[in-house]
């Protein structure tokens, strides 16, 4: 119902979480659609809790009327055990990074993994998935790495700072996935699996104002690779900024910001957000040094 009748209480749970944009971008797409709709960060650093109160949190949220949660760092994993039901493709990745209350029941979700297939989808709809090298394969990237195999991708290569990370992750997705080929490899081996790939996606915090720099030489990249980051503040990464001058088609980490953002809305509301006006106010945000 996009009505003023109906109304939302929505919280975020994790570390950190005061500066996040998810809410405002949740707030001014409900006003779009005339809805009441407040959305607030319960920033764990700041009430000085740890992440194993997530179950407790989730319960007394529920008593006091909130209709959903978003969830994240340190939690997705940890709430898991404390939800009524959880939607499959969320319980194969072992995360859930958001929670809607039904009837007083938690059913979880994971829009980690929907949100980037959203945003390759729309933002590089003509990208060659025959074969991908992934760096990073820790919470973000084991969502972007399900997205990449359910989008298609035939030879998936999970590069890790930590080889054996790689390899289990590489051994679990293959149970699910059983007719693609899924490897882990070190950072060693990636200017040869570059040189046989056709796109990178980069899932590692490297890029982030915290954390500035490149993932990988830039020299590796070639015009017919096309390069996803999930970086997102800055939006313009190194990387991006880097693979868009060697000439190659490039997905900023905005998309999967907006993306996950986008399937958490139409999941507690029940209403189709305007993806195009989430990810303009985003960029307005962004620009706005919010």
């Amino acid at each position: 119902m996009s009505t003023l009748d109906e109304s939302y209480l929505v919280g975020l749970i994790g570390d950190g979480v005061i500066p996040s944009l998810t809410p405002p971008m949740h707030e001014a797409e409900a006003a779009a659609h005339r809805l009441l709709y407040l959305y607030r960060p319960i920033d764990l650093l700041e009430i000085k809790r740890p992440g194993t109160d997530v179950g407790e949190l989730l319960r007394a949220g529920r008593d006091l009327g909130f209709n959903a949660f978003n969830i994240t760092h340190p939690c997705k994993q940890l709430v898991l055990e404390h939800l009524d039901v959880i939607d499959p493709d969320a319980q194969r990745l072992g995360a859930v990074n958001t929670v809607v209350i039904r009837d007083g029941a938690f059913h979880g979700y994971n829009t980690d993994r929907t949100g980037f297939g959203r945003g390759l989808s729309n933002g590089l709809p003509e990208a060659k998935l025959d074969r991908v090298v992934q760096i990073g394969v820790g919470g973000a990237g084991s969502a972007v790495a399900h997205a990449l195999l359910s989008l298609g991708v035939r030879h998936l290569v999970l590069v890790d700072l930590d080889p054996a990370r790689a390899a289990e992750r590489a051994e679990a997705l293959s149970e699910f996935f059983p007719d693609r080929t899924i490897e882990g490899r070190s950072t060693a081996d990636v200017p040869a699996e570059l040189a046989a790939a056709d796109g990178l996606v980069h899932a590692t915090p490297v890029g982030m104002h915290q954390h500035p720099g490149l993932p990988i030489d830039p020299e590796l990249l070639e015009p017919r690779h096309w390069v996803a980051d999930v970086v997102y503040r800055p939006v313009e990464t190194e990387l991006i900024k880097a693979a868009r001058a060697r000439g190659c088609a490039t997905l900023d980490g905005g998309h999967m910001a907006v993306g996950q953002a986008v399937d958490a809305f139409r999941l507690i509301t029940g209403l189709e957000p305007d993806a195009a006006r989430m990810r303009a106010h985003f960029l307005d945000m962004l620009e706005r040094g919010l």
